[in-house]
């Protein structure tokens, strides 16, 4: 495991697998949300997102966390693991709420970027039915026989990098 793309719905936990596999791996991790926006909430614009991105897989080793299904092929294409972030909807609602608590809003360098309106509410509650069926078959179609890994849930997702970190 050398190339890692983790993508799953806001609040599944996606950045907090990140730093724990880049420390386990030895892996520099990039958080898309870091790249994708400035510190006043501009987005980059989408080619240059997509070459920042070629560039990041382009290298030996990476962890990289983020869905954007719109650029997810260029992970998907590169790297040699899938991490999916399955978890319930009522997980990821209560992710991204708990994350507001604990970091509160704005940018926090370390891939905590929290920004909670209507929209990203109504893109956690819809995701299992709008947007992972798009993922899931944007990861059958680019994924080359990768390894895929679908995390359901915390106890699942400890368990499997308490695995991890035991054959590193």
């Amino acid at each position: 495991m050398k190339k890692v793309a983790i993508v799953g719905c806001a609040g599944s936990g996606k950045s907090h697998v990140a730093r724990q596999l880049g420390r386990i791996l030895n892996a520099p991790v990039t958080h898309l949300d870091a790249v994708f926006y400035d510190d006043e909430w501009n987005a980059l614009p989408m080619d240059e997102f997509t070459r920042v991105q070629s560039e990041l897989v382009a290298e030996p080793r990476w962890v990289i966390d983020g869905n954007y299904n719109s650029t997810l092929q260029v992970r998907l294409e590169a790297c040699d693991t899938v991490v999916l972030m399955d978890v319930s909807t009522i997980a990821a609602l209560y992710g991204i709420f708990s994350r507001q608590v604990r970091h509160g809003a704005g940018h926090k360098g370390n891939g905590v970027h929290n920004r909670i309106h209507w929209g990203v509410i109504k893109y956690v509650a819809t995701y299992r039915r709008m947007m992972r069926p798009r993922v899931m078959a944007k990861i059958n179609e680019f994924n080359s026989g990768v390894d895929v890994v679908l995390l359901a849930n915390r106890r699942q997702t400890h368990r499997w990098l308490r695995r991890v970190a035991g054959e590193q």
